[in-house]
């Protein structure tokens, strides 16, 4: 898991409720991110810590669903918790579909709010952390020989070594010999 310091990033067009927002995230001890409008949010420097978007439904120009179709658009994959007070259930269905973590309606309970937070902090480490683990995955399936693929593919697929060395025409061993050399183990497949 990432050591980063997490960043709550705040989208909320009204000033009293942003700086209630970001008193309470500092209770969790978490640096905050305040945007007064979805437009301001695109404009910014996108952060490259794990965190999530707390974000109102209802501002005006775009609204936090809008900002929410732009980003997925755009690929940011930063978990979303919705904030409104003046929601219906379409709406939260909607944001929930396209990847919400979280819908609270106002007046909202702190801990609730705390909850979400923490949950979509833990989401994005854990997909962060996948996101690594899959680049480190392609970057070494990309040091194979193209031999060493069609072995890889075969032992995927679940062949044994027996099986593959058929299917490529060649020995028991030579196979054995293609897993060795990237795995650097001789008792099993990469």
């Amino acid at each position: 898991m990432s050591a980063e310091a997490p960043v709550v990033c705040i989208v909320e067009d009204d000033s009293s409720f942003r700086t209630f927002l970001q008193r309470l995230v500092s209770i969790l001890g978490l640096q905050s991110a305040i945007f007064t409008s979805a437009e301001e949010f695109l404009r910014s420097a996108r952060l490259d810590t794990p965190g999530c978007l707390v974000l109102d439904v209802q501002m005006p120009g775009l609204s936090g669903l809008d900002l929410q179709h732009e980003l997925s658009r755009a690929g940011v994959l930063l978990p979303i918790i919705f904030i409104t007070g003046h929601g219906d259930i379409p709406m939260s269905v909607q944001a929930m579909k396209a990847g919400a973590v979280s819908f609270l309606t106002k007046p909202l309970r702190n801990q609730d709010l705390l909850d979400a937070i923490r949950e979509a902090i833990n989401l994005d480490r854990a997909a962060r952390e996948r996101r690594r683990e899959m680049t480190s995955l392609r970057q070494q399936y990309g040091l194979l020989t193209a031999r060493e693929r069609e072995v890889f593919a075969f032992v995927v697929a679940g062949l044994l070594n027996k099986q593959i060395a058929g299917e490529l025409n060649t020995s028991e061993r030579t196979v054995k010999a293609h897993q060795i050399v990237r795995s650097g183990k001789a008792d099993g497949p990469w």
